[in-house]
């Protein structure tokens, strides 16, 4: 694509952080904003999702069992097996233990035979994975070629086991998002459950407007509304308005808005979670209001904005301090979430490892490598000139900002897991594991990892009476791996974990999810990698064959 296209598509690069707003004679339903954007820019709407199909899936039945399986339930409870898992339709009705380690199992304690069986010996069993930001799409994936088909992405999260996906943004709009949510709740498509968070518009003076809009999203069918900023009368009304509605609520804290309304001010208005880390070091200045910019500071260069933003947490109150522990325990207070989303900034502590990830030559499609690439228009793709001292700054940052996080996990408070993906050389499924890499490294066990990818993920959203744990009267989401993710997360990655072979004396992969269980359906994990890799294969062939014409 030509670089005088992506100069006259160049203010679509303030979409991330919801700074376009709409002349008044642009008449649009609430939440499809972004969809007008994208009409706008002359842009094509990324492949709608096609039907699944009996190579990729199958079920449900009327009785499912999963047999021998070494079970992590997701609430933290220790592993536990061999057990036999009863679902019958699309409810988990039975957990049975039926044996110990290493000892043959007495038939005689066995559920009765299903329709279907799964043999899972040796293997563990997990519940269903929540990815508490994600993003379908985003008009700039327009901008280096053709967006990601919905296939591409939901394929992805599925076969990585993401089986509830809470979409923040609507970078499509609201109509296409709700279509494929539409299509996912009935299993129509390969898809994980969706969640629509659609983008609050940033422009609104008068409470009255975001009452109206945040009552017109919720008769769309909505699920949430995500911030950026704006007025804070108006922002304090929607957040209020979006309780009674009995929507939900997320809130990337942009810089240009919060010097007004940092993580402290959307909490005490009621807001369920905080996206990233944007507005919870400036919750904790000091000695002063506004972050130490350079004179000579742009946000719309996203180097500065970026590179700035990696000495934030060293201008913030000092672990352990008295500020520290005030404003996390008023947090704890308000059952405040933490969606951190640590893998998306990962490349700024280190560009190589990000952008040479094992993934990228199987698995990232032509349009989406040209995205990463650095350019001055496009977000998140600013490493323009990335030097040794911003990754030795970003480093530190994640330290304290590890640190936090972690203390809120010690004292309570509830962390998820959420990718981000889709930008800054991160992939779909596959940068959601390493986000529990790096919530492990952060501090947390591998057990509360999981407890943050599952039921924490279902509590965020309101969803734990249904999913996040593996529990007798809930949705049957599941995700069974032949590997042990709790000694090892690699083991999850759909490009497996390398491992020598003591007895060849070669070097393998292992690992990868092996099923995906949601509703009752079996998705054959291997199969979805498969179908992606033949997508990125055609879609390299097709660009070869065009630059040969």
């Amino acid at each position: 694509m030509k670089l005088n296209k992506l100069k006259l598509l160049a203010t679509i690069s303030a979409f991330a952080f919801g700074a376009i707003t709409l002349q008044a004679q642009d008449k649009t339903l609430p939440g499809d904003e972004n969809e007008l954007r994208v009409k706008k820019a002359g842009l094509e709407f990324p492949l709608e999702a096609t039907a699944r199909t009996k190579e990729n899936s199958h079920g449900p039945y009327k009785r499912l069992v999963i047999r021998g399986a070494t079970m992590v339930d997701g609430t933290g409870a220790p592993p536990i097996g061999p057990v036999d898992i009863v679902i019958e339709d699309n409810r988990i009705t039975g957990v049975h233990t039926v044996g110990n380690p290493g000892v043959p199992i007495n038939e005689a304690y066995r559920p009765e035979k299903g329709d279907y069986e799964i043999d899972a010996h040796g293997a563990y069993v997990l519940p269903g994975f929540v990815d508490s930001h994600s993003h379908v799409g985003n008009a700039l994936w327009g901008l280096t070629g053709p967006m990601p088909s919905m296939d591409y992405v939901f394929k992805l999260w599925m076969a990585h086991g993401i089986t509830t996906s809470r979409t923040v943004a609507c970078g499509l709009g609201a109509d296409y998002t709700l279509r494929h949510k539409k299509w996912s709740d009935a299993n129509e498509i390969v898809a994980p459950r969706l969640l629509a968070y659609c983008s609050f518009p940033t422009q609104f003076s008068q409470p009255k407007q975001a009452i109206d809009w945040v009552k017109g999203f919720k008769k769309r069918g909505g699920d949430g509304i995500k911030f950026f900023g704006g007025n804070p009368a108006v922002l304090e009304t929607a957040i209020k308005e979006a309780k009674k509605q009995n929507l939900g609520t997320a809130f990337h804290h942009a810089q240009v808005s919060v010097t007004r309304v940092n993580v402290l001010d959307s909490a005490r208005w009621g807001l369920d979670s905080m996206e990233h880390w944007y507005g919870l070091p400036e919750a904790l200045f000091t000695d002063r209001v506004v972050q130490d910019y350079p004179l000579d500071y742009n946000y719309q260069n996203e180097q500065h904005r970026f590179g700035e933003a990696g000495k934030l947490w060293q201008q913030a109150a000092k672990p352990g301090s008295k500020k520290w522990n005030e404003v996390m325990e008023e947090l704890l207070e308000l059952d405040f979430t933490l969606s951190p989303t640590f893998t998306i900034y990962e490349a700024n502590r280190d560009v190589m490892r990000a952008k040479n990830a094992d993934w990228h030559p199987d698995y990232t499609l032509p349009s989406v490598t040209r995205f990463f690439t650095p350019n001055r228009i496009l977000h998140g793709s600013y490493h323009f000139d990335w030097t040794t001292q911003d990754e030795i700054n970003w480093k530190e940052n994640f330290r304290l900002w590890m640190q936090f996080v972690n203390d809120y996990k010690n004292r309570g408070g509830r962390v998820t897991t959420g990718s981000d993906s889709g930008f800054i050389y991160k992939l779909f499924g596959f940068d959601y594991i390493r986000e529990f890499e790096l919530l492990q490294e952060a501090g947390f066990h591998p057990l509360e990892v999981i407890k943050s990818a599952t039921l924490n993920g279902a509590e965020l959203i309101g969803r734990e009476k249904d999913i996040g744990s593996i529990e007798v009267s809930k949705l049957a989401d599941l995700v069974i791996v032949e590997e042990n993710p709790i000694q090892n997360f690699k083991v999850l990655y759909g490009t497996g974990h390398m491992r020598l072979n003591d007895n060849t004396g070669k070097v393998e992969q292992v690992g990868g999810v092996r099923w995906t269980i949601k509703d009752g359906i079996i998705y054959d994990s291997k199969q979805l990698r498969k179908e992606v890799r033949d997508m990125v294969k055609a879609a390299k062939e097709n660009e070869e064959n065009q630059a040969l014409q």
